[in-house]
């Protein structure tokens, strides 16, 4: 049983969300990861523990999480996690949805919120199909913004009734080039930053790029040219770089969009459940995207 540092609690997870992040951090590259390191980011479970300076008042609270990945994750049945990331849970969010929603729900909010709002402008989400774009999709509409989405076919009519008013293939297959105008006023990529790099050729002059799967290697224009706007988003970076004003603002968005959720006015992802024992195998399968649905895990 480990045991809550200051300022963190101990969450007993009842539910494990499953990201991308989780198997590509896998290759040994962390030097922080030693032998017996438990990974995961994402989970939702009872405050079973709390450390020094944590008031009471949170045991037993229904909470969700996305965590650092310098520390033990939510691949467990317990995991310590840093008071100031803690969401606390409407009682109409069930534990999978609650499971389902930090890291690709936070890291949508982080994306929509670096382009300037400026209603009915054109905003295209590339790699859409997945539970990135899925909340992008509605922030974006949210924000009045006209959106596109690039994915494959079998995404396009949960797409379209989120409200995206245009569907495009995707995303490009490699060393493929974009083959339509500047129409965009921002793109927002979750595929990678070569596949971003080449979404650039989509933008109108003083469009912004957002990168969420890696980033642009190069700037993709001549300077004073299209003078685009490049952008980056990570949460992981709040975890390391992020002071408590930064994240006070963040979870209090990630409160915002869990009410949402209860009422109704904002979507989940249809979700795939597997028991704890199949962890493995459902990772090995969202590596290989051999389903459409967001992952989760059941801690018995």
């Amino acid at each position: 049983m480990p045991r809550p540092e200051p300022g963190q609690l101990l969450v007993r997870n009842r539910m494990i969300g499953l990201n991308p992040v989780d198997w590509k951090v896998l290759d040994g590259k962390l030097p922080s990861w030693q032998t017996g390191h438990i990974p995961g980011v994402d989970g939702a479970g009872v405050v079973a523990a709390v450390g020094a300076g944590i008031p009471a008042e949170w045991l037993g609270r229904r909470v969700a999480y996305h965590t650092t990945l310098h520390g033990h994750g939510s691949f467990a049945e317990y995991t310590p996690v840093a008071a100031r990331a803690l969401l606390r849970l409407p009682d109409a969010v069930d534990d999978e949805v609650a499971a389902s929603f930090p890291c690709p729900a936070l890291t949508a909010w982080l994306a929509i919120d670096k382009v300037p709002v400026k209603p009915r402008q054109p905003l295209l989400v590339s790699g859409a199909g997945g539970a990135v774009g899925q909340y992008l999709v509605q922030f974006a509409v949210a924000r009045g913004f006209t959106v596109t989405v690039m994915a494959n076919a079998r995404h396009w009519d949960r797409l379209r009734a989120l409200g995206a008013s245009d569907c495009i293939a995707g995303p490009l297959a490699d060393k493929q080039d974009w083959s339509g105008d500047r129409r965009f006023f921002a793109v927002i990529d979750t595929v990678s930053g070569d596949h971003a790099t080449r979404m650039a050729a989509a933008l109108r002059a003083n469009g912004h790029l957002v990168c969420i799967q890696d980033r642009v290697p190069q700037w993709p224009c001549p300077p004073f040219g299209l003078t685009l706007s490049m952008h980056e988003v990570a949460l992981g970076a709040l975890h390391v770089h992020g002071d408590d004003a930064d994240w006070a603002q963040l979870t209090a968005a990630g409160a915002r969009m869990l009410d949402d959720l209860a009422q109704g006015q904002l979507q989940s992802e249809p979700r795939v459940i597997r028991d704890f024992a199949e962890l493995a195998s459902l990772l090995n399968a969202l590596k290989h995207r051999d389903f459409s649905g967001k992952p989760l895990v059941r801690v018995s």
